[in-house]
């Protein structure tokens, strides 16, 4: 298999052609690598050195054999060194065992190859980490940011090195960096991706574990391998009535959608307009409305939430190397961050889940009137490199926040009340840059999000689009 070929096919094609018998799975990633080796000296995507042999895997599982990577945040595999995009934890801290989903990326069949960059301990919406000593650039545009936190992962899969890899999501860490490099970027509903073994609710609920990938089958796929808890976990998940694979083969139901696009810039917003018209011309009930949150109280529980994170992480760690974090350690976003941080009284984090309780419940309202409810993922179609500098000394904490939830007012909302919402390419701007659009459905209600996703790639064919960088 040559690179082209392998850079052209998803995550179900490649694996259906190892499954045949048509190619081997060590030919597959040997394209996988001398795709990697193509694209990342200009992406800046890849931790350390690509795995001289994958990660062992079920070659039973429906992924078997297709490449893979993780990224270099919460997960982990055994004996692969993780840094969290920090120079706090040095060379990388080794774990001994697998995370819960890294087991069931190995029993999908999934071969990791690699690990992708982080953004420092995941708090910024580029990836641009100084641990790594560069920057992790857009394939559509090497000057610009490939989003984030999950940019490393996404600018891979872009670039046609990967059809599909690792992400989560915070704050929009899965859908933002989906949205800049135009891909399908799923967040699903709290508890439905096991964080366990060591976390219960990551980021206090907020974190969510999943994938990028090319296309809505891959998604579906991938999460029907995915799903479901573990023992121990805090949230227990029904099983599914049907796979979504199935699932997304017939066509959505006619459903009541919600719009708006307000703190978008003139390409994001009428992005979302042009879409909500389709949507009527495809026969659902399209109409502008949103919930209503109180947006001051809402950041303010956002920004404690994550600056609480950080100062518990930062303590943990320091502590744990004997260490008084400084800049050598740090960047100085998260240094003043995690000061404020652990300045925050035990009230002031009951206080953070009160008002999420209270958006929480409020979305939850506006979802029984409507089905879904459409947004953009970001303010504008991406941003420079260089305009998220988490290593800016001048910044205070809630300027820092404000810097990066200007950019990404959409996406957080959803992370506090813990709706599965999902970002698709389905428009382009004038410079040829990819506007993701995002949906949110109600909590657990992933298969209206995918089956809408599966129509709209249909009405939407993204994958013919490539970005100036590309395997091939």
């Amino acid at each position: 298999m040559d690179v082209a070929d392998y850079a052209g096919r998803d995550a179900t094609e490649l694996a259906e052609l190892i499954r045949q018998g048509q190619v081997a799975a060590a030919e597959v990633h040997s394209a996988a690598a001398a795709a990697i080796a193509q694209v990342d000296p200009e992406l800046g995507a890849v931790v350390g050195e690509v795995f001289e042999r994958p990660l062992d895997y079920d070659a039973s599982g429906p992924f078997a054999g297709v490449p893979f990577a993780i990224k270099d945040l919460i997960i982990h595999a055994a004996g692969v060194p993780q840094r969290n995009g920090s120079r706090l934890f040095g060379p990388g801290v080794v774990h001994a065992d697998d995370t819960a989903l890294m087991t069931r990326f190995r029993r999908a069949g999934l071969a990791t190859m690699a690990v992708t960059a982080s953004p420092e301990l995941g708090f910024n919406a580029t990836t641009e980490a100084v641990a790594y000593g560069a920057p992790t650039r857009n394939p559509w545009d090497p000057t610009r940011s490939a989003g984030g936190s999950s940019g490393g992962a996404a600018a891979l899969v872009a670039a046609g090195a990967l059809p599909m890899a690792h992400a989560n999501d915070g704050g929009g860490s899965i859908r933002i960096p989906a949205a800049a490099c135009g891909l399908v970027g799923l967040k699903p509903s709290r508890g439905r991706v096991s964080a366990g073994p060591d976390y219960a609710d990551p980021l206090l609920g907020m974190g969510a574990e999943f994938a990028l990938t090319r296309t809505v089958r891959d998604c579906a796929t991938l999460l029907d391998a995915v799903h479901g808890s573990e023992p121990g976990d805090k949230y227990l998940f029904p099983a599914e009535r049907a796979s979504y694979r199935t699932l997304i083969s017939r066509p959505a139901r006619t459903l009541r959608i919600a719009f708006t696009a307000d703190q978008a810039d003139r390409a994001c917003a009428d992005a979302v307009h042009r879409v909500a018209e389709h949507l009527a011309s495809m026969g659902h009930h399209v109409e502008e409305a949103a919930p209503r949150i109180d947006a001051e109280a809402f950041h303010k529980a956002n920004l404690d939430a994550w600056c609480s994170f950080l100062a518990h992480t930062v303590d943990t760690v320091a502590k744990a190397l004997g260490i008084a974090p400084g800049a050598d350690h740090l960047e100085a976003t998260t240094r003043v961050c995690a000061a404020y941080g652990a300045t925050l009284t035990a009230g002031d984090v009951y206080a953070v889940e009160e008002t999420f309780n209270i958006a929480r419940r409020e979305v939850a309202r506006f979802l029984t009137d409507y089905d879904l409810y459409l947004t953009p993922t970001t303010a504008s179609p991406n941003l420079p490199l260089g305009h998220l500098d988490a290593d800016d000394p001048a910044l205070t904490a809630h300027e820092w926040y404000r810097k990066i939830f200007a950019f990404a007012p959409f996406t957080a909302l959803f992370n506090a009340t813990g709706n599965p919402a999902i970002s698709l390419p389905l428009a382009r701007s004038a410079e040829g840059w990819p506007i993701g659009v995002q949906f949110v459905a109600p909590y657990g209600d992933e298969a209206t999000l995918l089956t809408l996703a599966a129509d709209l790639e249909r009405e939407f064919p993204w994958r013919e689009h490539r970005p100036a960088i590309h395997a091939h």
